[in-house]
């Protein structure tokens, strides 16, 4: 690929990467699906991402330093997702900005992201949602699109500060309690076709069938990753549960919230339109008065002494010639 210019005024450095095409069908990306590198090796991990033989690259590359390296304009398709569905999507890489966070993962040692480079991350997140008009619930974690295949950004990920600073969903989790019912392998039954059925409600790629397997588990560890941290079992303990619970009520909350504001600035500007209609037939009225008394009294032209009513603010005076 040739160089470009980068989408971002946070960008550093572009280093084009082969490893792009075009999005399908068009498609505009309306999603922000975040990674880690799994390299011990920041520099190594951005070579790798361009190599024609990787087959895998990223839109962005955040260092632990902060820096910002580009390697695939917003507008293409980077190949960073892999086999991943959300919502019922399926090609992710189409309708995601992907972006590598510089970080060896669980594989050596998984070290805390450093406030500089979580700050950087920040910063082109926010561009990204003000170009792309990006919501919040669409800012995910790579587990969350492939649950059981990966686990990054993970748990050490600072969710909570990201949402914190305008960037993605977040609600405090449920205190964990080691009392109450607990769904976990093996489970059967309509508390965990009700489990599973929250989960796909909320975009999560899960079969809802009543039975508490492998792929239930591995989902609810990726849900655990980026929304209750602090304990990552697999396991659907009260906390975990009403941790979605609150999850889902919350995003539900933000859609009928924009709705809400449509209709309520529909209803307002109606309202404006018809005191407005008003106005002008009243004063429509007062000229066409104002005149018949003009013409019983035989006031004329220049001898006119009454005052014409004043046309109401925000239109002007129409003659009665032009209707309307």
């Amino acid at each position: 690929m040739f160089a470009f210019q980068p989408d971002s005024s946070v960008v550093s450095d572009v280093v084009p990467s082969v490893n792009c095409g075009q999005r399908l069908n068009g498609r505009v990306p309306d999603m922000i699906l975040l990674h880690y590198t799994g390299m011990l090796d920041a520099q190594a991990a951005l070579q790798r991402l361009c190599s024609p033989d990787s087959k895998v690259s990223s839109h962005y590359v955040v260092f632990e330093d902060g820096r910002i390296t580009q390697s695939v304009p917003e507008s293409e398709r980077a190949w960073h997702a892999g086999v991943s569905s959300w919502a019922g999507e399926t090609d992710i890489n189409s309708c995601s900005i992907g972006i590598e966070i510089a970080n060896p993962g669980h594989d050596f040692g998984y070290p805390d992201f450093p406030s500089r480079q979580i700050a950087a991350v920040i910063a082109l997140c926010r561009g990204i949602i003000a170009r792309r008009g990006i919501r919040p619930e669409r800012v995910l974690g790579h587990s969350d699109v492939a649950p059981g295949r990966k686990q990054d950004p993970g748990e050490k990920f600072p969710w909570r500060l990201l949402r914190d600073s305008g960037v993605g969903l977040w609600v405090p989790p449920a205190p964990i309690d080691n009392g109450g019912i607990r769904l976990s392998a093996g489970a059967e039954g309509d508390a965990v076709r009700a489990l599973q059925q929250d989960l796909a409600d909320y975009g999560y790629g899960i079969a809802v069938s009543g039975a508490y397997d492998s792929a239930t588990g591995d989902t609810v560890a990726a849900f655990q990753r980026h929304f209750r941290p602090a304990r990552v079992d697999g396991e659907a303990d009260e906390s975990t549960r009403k941790t979605l619970a609150a999850k889902t009520v919350k995003r539900s909350a933000r859609f009928y919230a924009g709705s809400a504001t449509v209709v309520e600035s529909v209803v307002d500007l109606r309202r404006r339109r018809a005191a407005m209609a008003v106005s002008r037939s009243t004063w429509r009225r007062r000229q066409r008065r104002d005149r018949g008394r003009q013409a019983r009294s035989g006031l004329r032209g220049d001898q006119t002494r009454r005052r014409r009513p004043q046309a109401p603010c925000g239109w002007s005076r129409v003659p009665a010639a032009d209707g309307a």
